[in-house]
């Protein structure tokens, strides 16, 4: 019996999958994160059998009905605790880190001696500063914006509290850096994003750890700079997560699960991943990748320190997916113009009351 998977795609993900070629796989889908997850929701809201997943940290808690918890049917010992923890929702382990997810900033050479320390000096320079349109990315950023000036998304209580001159101001600066960017910056994903940086459409951009093999080139080249990703007025912050490994209730071969799942979490598998340049969950296996180059010695050294000091995950929430969808719809209108920032964060919290709960 075949193991079925559902695996996210893509050049950071694809690379790892060379090593279960061979094996009894039928892969059931295969496609980025958004339409991964929207797939996997209807099949197994549809009690369809899938026997494994990938997943991400922050949309473990509106999976969990779908999921098997996992603890004391995988080892976790050699993965690091953060990355661990960042996996666990209500004292149970859903899933199994991959890897851990930080953004740092890469800058065109002829600008690296611009100040680029805070989000307000990005803005007030000539750069052309991309970053994604739409999904997850622009959600996230909007994230960094309103974190990163002070503000926060939901009350003590978990109630939405998004509504707030932090939250405009955040959209303000995403409308003010769009302006500048190409014109169809609101239609860019992640990979739309990287090939923006690499062909010098836009001066600088946040990559995740895993765009550094096709980044690796124009730095080594000197054409590209690493540097600390952007602060807020009141803190530096990077919005991160850990991608994962999670078993659906609907498995049929946990047996065959499990085994892929070993082989997945491995030291191998974990090797493999951060030769690609992703953070890799294995504390060992990351430790045993040492830089390259000059360059690849000071990307590592920025994303170390950005994990330790700058790294926000959201707050674990059943219905967070629906919150995110709308409000990475509602901020893309601020930037083409359909509404302005207080009127894109004014739909955000409405659509937030009405899916966790009214503000209090």
């Amino acid at each position: 019996m075949s193991v079925r998977v559902a695996l996210v795609g893509g050049p950071m993900y694809d690379h790892l999958y060379d090593m279960v070629q061979g094996r009894d796989i039928e892969v059931v889908v295969h496609a980025d994160h958004p339409s991964l997850n929207s797939a996997v929701a209807a099949m197994l809201a549809a009690g369809e059998r899938i026997d494994l997943i990938s997943t991400h940290s922050k949309y473990v808690p509106s999976q969990m009905q779908w999921l098997r918890p996992l603890d004391d049917l995988i080892d976790i010992s050699g993965l690091a605790p953060l990355a661990v923890d960042l996996c666990r929702f209500e004292g149970a382990q859903w899933s199994v880190p991959r890897l851990i997810d930080v953004r740092i900033a890469w800058v065109r050479r002829r600008h690296a001696s611009t100040t680029i320390d805070t989000w307000d000096q990005v803005v007030g320079s000539e750069l052309v500063a991309g970053f994604p349109g739409r999904e997850s990315g622009l959600f996230g950023t909007f994230f960094e914006l309103v974190v990163g000036a002070g503000g926060r998304l939901f009350a003590d209580d978990g109630s939405p509290h998004i509504e707030s001159p932090e939250a405009v101001a955040a959209v303000e600066t995403l409308v003010a850096l769009a302006r500048r960017a190409p014109a169809n910056l609101p239609d860019w994903h992640y990979d739309e994003l990287d090939r923006a940086l690499l062909d010098g459409t836009v001066d600088m951009a946040g990559a995740w750890p895993g765009a550094w093999g096709a980044i690796r080139p124009l730095a080594e080249a000197g054409e590209l700079v690493p540097v600390r990703y952007p602060a807020g007025e009141r803190r530096w912050v990077s919005y991160a997560g850990c991608h994962a490994w999670a078993v659906p209730a609907t498995c049929g071969d946990l047996a065959g699960a499990l085994e892929l799942l070993r082989v997945l979490t491995s030291s191998e598998a974990n090797r493999l991943d951060a030769t690609g340049g992703n953070v890799c969950a294995h504390v060992e296996a990351f430790a045993d990748i040492g830089p390259t180059s000059d360059v690849d010695r000071r990307r590592l050294a920025v994303t170390a320190a950005t994990i330790e000091g700058a790294m926000i995950t959201y707050p674990p929430h059943p219905r967070f997916p629906d919150l995110e969808s709308a409000g990475w719809r509602a901020i893309r209108s601020a930037l083409i113009g359909e509404c302005s920032p207080s009127g894109a964060v004014e739909q955000i919290q409405r659509v937030a009351e009405h899916v966790i709960g009214p503000a209090t």
